[in-house]
């Protein structure tokens, strides 16, 4: 047979999936303009006449008992992983530039025994080490390296057999297989692959750190996030000093798990009590102001919802939301309008979720409308209260997951008052003592005890 041909094809960035001539819309995800080209090696791969790995019986695999976590030594990211690293696990972790991620990584390195390699494909080995050395990171079992070719990469692998590799940053690493320039669709695919086959070969940890678009999302194909174990997100901004590890994906632990770590001259330190940190600055004698326990991940966190609502001063009135969905809060408005009579349609709305905490919960409905009531009719909600529920357009209030562990939460920080939905206290078998609790099934309840 002859040599052969050069192959191109057609990359979707969104989906991953690949097509043999270009479209402006992805026929697998009917995204637009995600479509890049991709050029297929021209190197044969020799294929193996037999199978190149034994396959395992199920017993065989668990006659050790349960594979052991690795302790990360820092409670935050444990939680996060669910107990820990598991060994031949592959993490994508990303985060906006300057936000923490290799810090994050290097801080991690002294809990291992055994070589730990550092790939920094974006810094000489004199700067890791600078960096290494002002968060007093002292491992002799740290080796450093600067390689951005996967192929240098896995000689490397090959000598020091780490038992934990850490890839900063995938964009700037490449394969000499691929024509394509760093950091492109076919690049970040083709290195995500073969350090997925590394991980899963060898029992290698490996934490891969990525950059992120404008949106927010990690860049490169959507099958990078498909391929690893656990996606996770560091957020913050550059106004507050502390940072939320949040899991996305985890094959191994709870998603939407976070962790909250100070950012300081040592590094980031975890927070062992969040709730204390969003609830420290909190001023009582304002109207607008609630407390809601959200729940991220498993653990609840108390965080406090400020409105406020002013006279529009041009034709359209403003809504402004700071860690807040923007539709729920329209629905939210519309509902206050519609089935409690107070009008919002010549009025300016503003929200805050105080510290920057970004909540999708929505047993935060009771909270937001109660802020925006209270800041709208100018009356003081009691400082020891606390809303959980969700609002159906109905104007009803419907029950939420796990109260019980809500309700804890604000009784471990003094908070004697809950106001929750109706429907979730009748299916409590147990009432937590020292809290008054009071159920309800609509809006008007609520106000009517509130205000």
């Amino acid at each position: 047979m002859g040599q052969l041909k050069s192959k191109t094809v057609y990359l979707c960035s969104a989906c991953g999936d690949d097509h043999p001539k270009w479209n402006g819309q992805c026929p697998s995800c009917n995204e637009w303009g995600t479509l890049s080209e991709f050029k297929v090696s021209k190197k044969r791969k020799e294929n193996s006449n037999g199978l190149t790995q034994k396959t395992k019986n199920l017993d065989e695999v668990l006659k050790d008992g349960e594979i052991k976590r690795i302790s990360l030594g820092i409670t935050e990211i444990d939680r996060v992983l669910g107990g820990g690293l598991l060994p031949g696990s592959l993490i994508l972790l990303g985060g906006n530039p300057g936000i923490g991620k290799s810090t994050l990584a290097i801080q991690v390195l002294p809990a291992f025994n055994n070589p730990v390699l550092y790939v920094s494909a974006e810094e000489s080995e004199d700067q890791v080490a600078i960096r290494a050395n002002r968060l007093k990171v002292n491992s002799k079992q740290l080796h450093l390296s600067s390689e951005n070719r996967i192929e240098g990469i896995l000689d490397q692998v090959s000598l020091v057999q780490p038992e934990l590799l850490v890839i900063d940053s995938i964009q700037t690493v490449f394969s000499d297989e691929l024509d394509s320039l760093p950091g492109s669709i076919s690049q970040i695919r083709e290195c995500g692959q073969q350090l997925l086959q590394l991980s899963k070969q060898k029992g290698i940890a490996v934490i891969i750190i990525g950059h992120v678009t404008k949106e927010g999302v990690i860049a490169g194909p959507k099958m990078l996030e498909h391929m690893v174990d656990t996606v996770l997100y560091l957020e913050g901004d550059d106004r507050h000093d502390h940072r939320i590890l949040r899991s996305a994906k985890n094959r191994f632990g709870a998603t939407n798990e976070v962790g909250i770590f100070h950012m300081n001259e040592n590094g980031l330190v975890e927070v062992e009590n969040p709730s204390e940190l969003f609830l420290a600055e909190r001023q009582n004698d304002i109207t607008g102001s609630t407390i809601f326990p959200s729940l991220e991940g498993t653990r609840p966190i108390l965080v406090e919802v400020q409105a406020l609502v002013s006279n529009a001063n041009f034709g359209t009135p403003q809504r402004n939301v700071n860690g807040f969905d923007f539709k729920r809060l329209a629905m939210l408005l519309a509902v206050l309008e519609k089935r409690i009579g107070t009008h919002m349609g010549t009025k300016d709305v503003f929200i805050n979720l105080v510290g920057g905490l970004k909540i999708d919960d929505p047993a935060a409905d009771l909270a937001v409308i109660s802020a925006v009531a209270s800041s709208s009719r100018d009356k003081l909600i009691k400082e020891s209260v606390v809303l959980i529920g969700e609002v159906g357009l109905g104007g009803e209030v419907r029950s939420v997951s796990r109260l019980k562990e809500r309700i804890n939460e604000a009784k471990s920080l003094g908070f004697k008052s809950v106001i929750a939905p109706a429907a979730n206290l009748k299916r409590m078998k147990d009432r937590i003592k020292g809290v008054d609790i009071t159920g309800v099934t609509n809006v008007g309840e609520v106000f009517h005890h509130l205000f």
